[in-house]
Parts: structure tokens; sequence; C-alpha cells
């Protein structure tokens, strides 16, 4: 998809018109949801408009295929059915057998599992480092590194990444960087600007925003490696259905004042967290103490809606925690408007145990949601008892 000829508008604007253009038969302002397998061809290989069957290219799809590469400053959106779909349509495009990753100590654990359980049964290797630290990144290259995996921040510990540095990094050693863009948002930091190849979103989560919709992103700057993507979306065919498409473009409308709330909510959150004596550490970038905080102030817009924190009573106390909430609703997932805890040991990451990607026990993670702040603070001040 070709970058929204509006580019030089703000984050807002395109958020609601880039892709969104108004429907030519009817003039219906939301691009219909273009519910169908197949198109009537005008004559043996005449297309009306590119289309010939959906898994190859869809209206809805393409409508949300273009707000993506214009969001993400990138020059090709490609939606898919979810972010691992995404993830793996990525890797198989990028890598061979034989190839060398380097992947994050802190990452989501179906990332991990992709990696550890089926990636690596193609002949992919892959070599875990610290990617907050530019110097780990380095060590961990190989003569047959080919791309470099961050998150940032990064799922569940809240680690920041320097983006510029690692490019670099990535760049000087012939290996494509792959950013997960997923806690943040394009709202709140742009990878590809900072030197980022790809893009990779979850679009289930900020983007789709309301928790009714599972869906993955991709987006790249390079033309060429946009097309090698597209390729085998289409030999694959994990694509995102139209009525998925329709709802993260619906829900990318709002991203940007979501984001605002989310952000304030939680600033408001980790100040209150860092001063209650039953929570030994909280993990937020906004926090002037958080080791990644210079970094993520450079790179970021603000800080996100995402904070971790470690419970001083241990792992049980912790379980506890989440048990004990009203309004945040104990589930996995993240980034819709309503507010979410859970234990990433036995939940979200119960994948990466006995790994390098262990997270430790104690700790509670919360998506924090665009309720009433107040209400929000009582909740977790009442769970914590």
């Amino acid at each position: 998809m070709s970058h929204d000829s509006g580019a030089d508008r703000a984050f807002e604007t395109l958020a609601i018109h880039a892709g969104n253009t108004a429907d030519p038969l009817t003039g219906a302002v939301v691009p219909p949801i273009y519910q169908v397998s197949t198109y009537k061809q005008d004559g043996v290989g005449g297309l009306r408009g590119g289309y010939e069957y959906s898994r190859s290219a869809n209206p809805t799809r393409t409508a949300l295929e273009e707000n993506l590469a214009a969001l993400e400053g990138g020059r090709r959106g490609l939606a898919f059915a979810s972010g691992l779909a995404a993830e793996d349509c990525l890797l198989r495009t990028l890598l061979s057998p034989g190839d060398h990753v380097v992947i994050p100590n802190d990452a989501y654990g179906g990332t991990f599992r992709l990696f550890a359980k089926v990636v690596s049964r193609w002949g992919v290797e892959w070599s875990v480092a610290d990617t907050s630290d530019p110097a780990s990144v380095r060590a961990a290259l190989t003569p047959r590194t080919k791309v470099v995996w961050v998150e940032t921040p990064s799922n569940p510990l809240l680690g920041i990444t320097d983006i510029a540095a690692v490019a670099e990094i990535a760049r000087t050693a012939g290996a494509r960087l792959v950013v997960d863009n997923t806690f943040a948002s394009p709202y709140l930091q742009q990878p590809l600007a900072l030197g980022a190849d790809v893009v990779v979103h979850s679009t289930t989560k900020y983007m789709g925003g309301h928790s009714d919709v599972v869906g993955g992103a991709l987006v790249t700057g390079d033309e060429g490696i946009g097309e090698e993507l597209a390729f085998h979306q289409n030999a694959m065919g994990a694509v995102a259905g139209p009525f998925d498409a329709w709802l993260v473009l619906r829900g990318i409308k709002t991203l940007a004042v979501r984001m605002d709330r989310h952000t304030e909510n939680a600033t408001r959150i980790a100040d209150m967290l860092t001063a209650h004596p039953k929570v030994s550490q909280v993990l937020y970038p906004g926090l002037p103490e958080h080791a990644g905080h210079e970094v993520a102030a450079k790179q970021m817009k603000s800080f996100g809606g995402m904070v971790s924190f470690r419970v001083a009573g241990g792992e049980e106390a912790a379980v506890e925690v989440c048990n004990r909430t009203g309004l945040f609703t104990l589930g996995e997932s993240l980034g819709g408007v309503e507010s979410l805890i859970e234990h990433p040991g036995r939940m979200t990451h119960a994948s990466v145990a006995g790994s390098a990607l262990e997270v430790p026990s104690d700790l509670v993670r919360l998506s924090v949601g665009i309720e009433s702040g107040d209400d929000l603070l009582a909740d977790l001040k009442q769970a914590l008892g």
C-alpha cells in the first residue's frame, strides 16, 4: 500500500482519514465491510481495482493497510489474522535455515514460543540479549545473524531499548531490525523513523482498543521488503478478515485520545504504587528512577498505559492482589478501554518458565484503561490491602 498522500498531516488527522476514503457508490464516510470472497472480472484477467480473491486483497483490508502504513510513516502496511500470524509471515520472509536471530531477554511469551518451539525446528538459531544494553546486542551477533528483534517497552518488565542505537548495530552487521511496537502504538513511538526495518503490531491491543478483535500488522519503509512480505502474506494466507479489518480501522480513529488517557491514568497509578508499602518495585518508564526513562523520554511521545509491579509479600501475595480487584478485570491481553490485571508468571508468560525470559513470580502486570483514575486507584488500594 502506498503511503497516504496527506503524510504531512498530524497523526490524529491521519488516524481518522488515511485509507478512509468515502465510498464512491454511496458516499458512505466509513469504508464498507466487503464481506466477499471473490470478484467479477471484466473479461479474463481484467480485474476491477486489482481485486480477484479476498485472500490476495480485500477493499476493507486495503483501507486498514493504507492507514497502518501512514501511521507508522511506512511505505507498505499488511494486516493479518493475529499478531503471531504477522510475526510468522515476517520470520519466514526474512529467514532461511542456518540463519540466526537475536531475541530480547524480555518479550511476549507467544513470540518466544514461536522462536523456541516453531522456527527453531526449521534450522533457525536464536540467542538472547538484553536489548536495553547495546553492548549486549553487539555481543550476541554472529556472522549468520539476519534479524535483531526488539520490544520496547517490553512485555512484561517494561524495559526500554534505544531503537536508533540498536538499528545502527544491526545495520553494521547486515541484519534487519524488527521492532514490536504493540505497547507504545504508533501514536507514542515511530520505530521506522528511528532506523527499524519492520514494525510489528498485535492490533488486538491498542490499535483495536476495545477487546473485541484479534489482529496483527507489519509495516515497513522498504519497498523491497514490502513486496516480499505481501507475496508471503498471500502465499501463506493468514490474512485479516474484512470485519476484523473494519473493527481495527474503527478503533484506530480514537487511538490518540485513548493513549493520552491511558498514559494519564498509568502515571497516577505508578506514582501511587511507588509510595505503597506492600509494593517492592514499580516498573514504568515514566518514573524518573526507571533505568530506561531518559531513552523513553527521547524516543516516545509519552510513556503509555502499561504498568508492572512486584508485590513485597511474594508470589502468593501477588496472586491474591490479582484476585481481589473489583474494577480491574483478571484477564490476559491488554490495550482495551477497560483495565486488566494479570499474573504474568502463571498467565501470559507461562511459556517462558525455565528460560532466560522467565519473569519474577511476584510480578503483577496492569493494562490501565480509560476509566476514572480515582476509581482505578481506589480499586488497587483495596486489593493491596
